[in-house]
């Protein structure tokens, strides 16, 4: 996807990039990339595909949300998606990307530096030991093709406030996986309140978001510690 392709397909979404955007988009893909050749970030090569699969990609959450002036956590953020890509688009939204990977960490410290934006932080740190220490922080949570649902719902949904939104990305969600979370959505007080199912342009790859609303306070004892949480996934 070439860069105007990228800004046209983003006109659907009712989304217009202003030209400082757009250049700020263009340092952080071609950062990306240039760190990419000695630092192991993606398995993506080229710019053209950048704009799709990682900033087009990042931005289809707004199919789903109306982002203005809240608070979200992106768990898992690796490279910054979609975390950073919504940081750039909506400035009023404050965005905390977190990730456990010094490298990646690493990367986007330098990135940041790069792009001057004012309404990011960065912290290193497992999910479960932040979703504990920031309880019913956030207004949003997003994670993109992280963890098995079930697993992902208890490590994020702690930290939602309650009303807040978790908007999980996954590129083959099976209907196995959905059903086999309703127990986990119940012991951790959500629901899902919405599915979108689609396909990216240019290539057809599938995408599926979640919009799970966090219903009442979560109780104490969750996060577990992550070792627990594999040995025993919510059911």
């Amino acid at each position: 996807m070439k860069e105007n392709e990228f800004l046209n397909e983003l006109t659907k979404l009712n989304i217009n990039l202003t030209v400082e955007q757009q250049e700020k988009l263009k340092i952080y893909a071609e950062f990306l990339l240039t760190y990419n050749e000695h630092t192991n970030l993606t398995a993506i090569k080229n710019i053209d595909e950048v704009y799709l699969k990682h900033f087009y990609d990042s931005l289809t959450l707004s199919k789903i949300a109306n982002f203005t002036n809240e608070s979200l956590l992106d768990i898992g953020t690796g490279a910054g998606f979609p975390g950073l890509v919504l940081a750039i688009v909506y400035p009023n939204l404050q965005v905390t990307l977190l990730d456990s990977n010094n490298k990646k960490i690493k990367f986007l410290q330098e990135c940041l530096s790069k792009l001057n934006l004012k309404n990011v932080t960065l912290v290193q740190e497992r999910a479960e030991v932040y979703t504990k220490n920031n309880r019913e922080k956030f207004d949003y949570v997003t994670s993109r093709a992280v963890a098995e649902l079930r697993i992902l719902l208890e490590l994020g949904i702690p930290s939602l406030k309650v009303n807040g939104h978790f908007l999980i990305m996954k590129a083959n969600l099976s209907a196995e996986e959905k059903s086999n979370s309703l127990g986990a959505l119940k012991e951790l007080s959500s629901s899902i309140t919405n599915t979108i199912e689609f396909t990216l342009p240019k290539e057809d790859s599938h995408r599926t978001i979640l919009d799970i609303e966090k219903n009442l306070k979560t109780d104490h004892q969750y996060p577990r510690t992550y070792d627990k949480i594999k040995k025993k996934i919510l059911k």
